[in-house]
């Protein structure tokens, strides 16, 4: 934020607006409407949401005055017994267009099938006790999409606290939770010993939930090693591979259906996710739940051989990274951007319980922000 240092010339009122000098010394324009809903006063300390309305206006905004005062802009308004004061720092702010400074918008930083050792770690009882331990925890998601939690305790009770440092609990229509172990009935492949490839959770849901937690509970079985990869790190490379593929599997939305008694959800989704400034954000992959492809089969002949290029890129030793979970230990990563399996196991041969749940990356970006920044109306 820039400092005001010398006098600034009073305004040019103009038919829709108005137009100031700043420190920079350049003239900038600010809209009637735009300075009168953003007034100060509008907005309340206690409820900090805006309490003005502008739609019982009688009339557009216009002001009828308008002058520096020391540090601020002051307005009168035609038609209003109002005055608008502005601090000319808070000007500043907003005078070339662009989203406001979001803490949690991260650059992410890509990892490789030989991470495992630099996995960030942290224990679960010191998330609960402090929070800035909890603001790195969530930093390494935001960056890496994905953390170990140490020390967990062995209860459902333990997973609840753990994710609720983040959010609520957020459902599937799996449930609230879920509990991945041998099922004499299975409804899904994870239910089984079955070899799970690599994934991403609920594609066919219209919004998949944006963080998992898998808490290992136990894990005596022979076999059932985890598989992780960082789907960033793998479309970052295949745009550079195979850009055409790259443009097919980022722009067309694809089938994704989840089907049994109960339910039968389906949803259309782009294989690689994208962000707001063109950067991959993520996947949605899932073998056993992609539906029957309804696209024009001209064009599923370079659609199907880009996704298989694409698929077979994720299975490269580069980028998978193996290991073997251990009880009490939580994995917790992000749904959209890390791609899991599991090596098939012995079922006869052990115990193996993993307990999950999910909440959302909107949620873990807001309890970011509250933990790192003070906010706009921070007293």
């Amino acid at each position: 934020m820039n400092v005001m240092t010398s006098p600034v010339a009073n305004p040019l009122l103009k038919d829709k607006g108005l137009e100031i000098v700043l420190s920079d010394g350049q003239p900038h324009y600010f809209n009637y409407y735009w300075l009168r809903d953003n007034c100060p006063s509008s907005f309340s300390s206690a409820t900090r949401e805006r309490g003005f309305d502008i739609f019982h206006l009688d009339a557009a905004p216009v002001a009828a005055s308008a002058e520096v005062a020391g540090d601020a802009l002051e307005l009168t308004w035609t038609g209003e017994d109002h005055v608008t004061r502005f601090p000319l720092a808070w000007l500043e702010t907003y005078a070339a267009p662009g989203p406001r400074h979001d803490p949690a918008d991260l650059p992410r930083e890509a990892w490789y099938g030989d991470h495992y050792p630099q996995v960030p770690r942290f224990s679960q009882p010191e998330l609960v006790a402090d929070p800035a331990v909890r603001a790195k925890w969530i930093e390494a998601l935001l960056v890496e999409g994905f953390a170990i939690v140490t020390d967990m305790p062995d209860s459902d009770a333990g997973l609840t606290e753990t994710a609720e440092l983040i959010g609520q609990v957020r459902p599937t229509f799996f449930g609230d939770y879920f509990d991945v172990k041998t099922h004499i009935n299975p409804t899904n492949t994870a239910y089984t010993a079955s070899a799970l490839e690599l994934h991403t959770d609920t594609p066919a849901e219209e919004h998949a939930p944006g963080v998992q937690f898998l808490h290992c509970r136990a894990n005596t079985v022979d076999g059932g090693y985890s598989l992780y990869a960082d789907g960033v790190a793998v479309a970052n490379a295949f745009r550079e591979r195979d850009p055409e593929g790259f443009r097919l599997l980022s722009e067309i939305a694809v089938p994704f259906f989840c089907e049994h008694d109960t339910y039968d959800m389906r949803s259309r989704q782009t294989v690689i996710e994208l962000d707001q400034h063109g950067e991959v954000s993520g996947l949605t992959i899932s073998q056993h739940m992609l539906d029957l492809l309804d696209l024009d089969q001209a064009l599923l002949d370079d659609w199907y051989p880009a996704f298989c290029r694409f698929g077979k890129m994720l299975q490269e030793e580069k980028y998978m990274m193996t290991f073997l979970m251990k009880a009490g230990e939580c994995m917790v990563f992000d749904n959209h951007r890390i791609v899991h399996g599991r090596a098939a196991y012995t079922a006869e041969s052990g115990d193996r319980y993993l307990r999950g749940c999910y909440t959302d990356r909107a949620e873990m970006r807001s309890t970011y922000r509250a933990l790192v920044s003070e906010g706009r109306f921070k007293a």
